[in-house]
């Protein structure tokens, strides 16, 4: 079951359409029970248990999508952004860790 919070979908409304299309599949192998892994997904545990990073580019640029994997087959997506440099923005991962606080309590 896939939950999208409020300001994650308005940021996703801001990617390319094409970018989109691409989440819209990893999300749907995600739901069917498959684990995806580098270079599509990988493991965030800097920002929790169970928290993992979608990656996608285009000729626009890098697009990063923080999901958690909240337990009884719940998929949560925290926070998508375009990324702008090599390092994943430390203010993503504070951004991250405050929903997925916020969606614990």
């Amino acid at each position: 079951m896939l939950e999208v919070l409020k300001q994650c979908g308005r940021e996703l409304d801001e990617w390319p359409e094409d970018v989109r299309g691409e989440l819209a599949d990893a999300i749907a192998r995600l739901e069917r029970g498959h684990l995806l892994s580098m270079p599509l997904s990988r493991p965030m545990p800097s920002i929790g248990a169970g928290v993992h990073e979608l990656r996608f580019r285009d000729r626009g640029g890098i697009y990063r999508v923080i999901y958690w994997f909240a337990g009884g087959g719940a998929i949560w997506l925290l926070h998508a952004f375009k990324k702008k440099s090599e390092k994943t923005p430390p203010q993503a991962i504070e951004t991250a860790k405050e929903r997925l606080r916020r969606i614990k309590q």
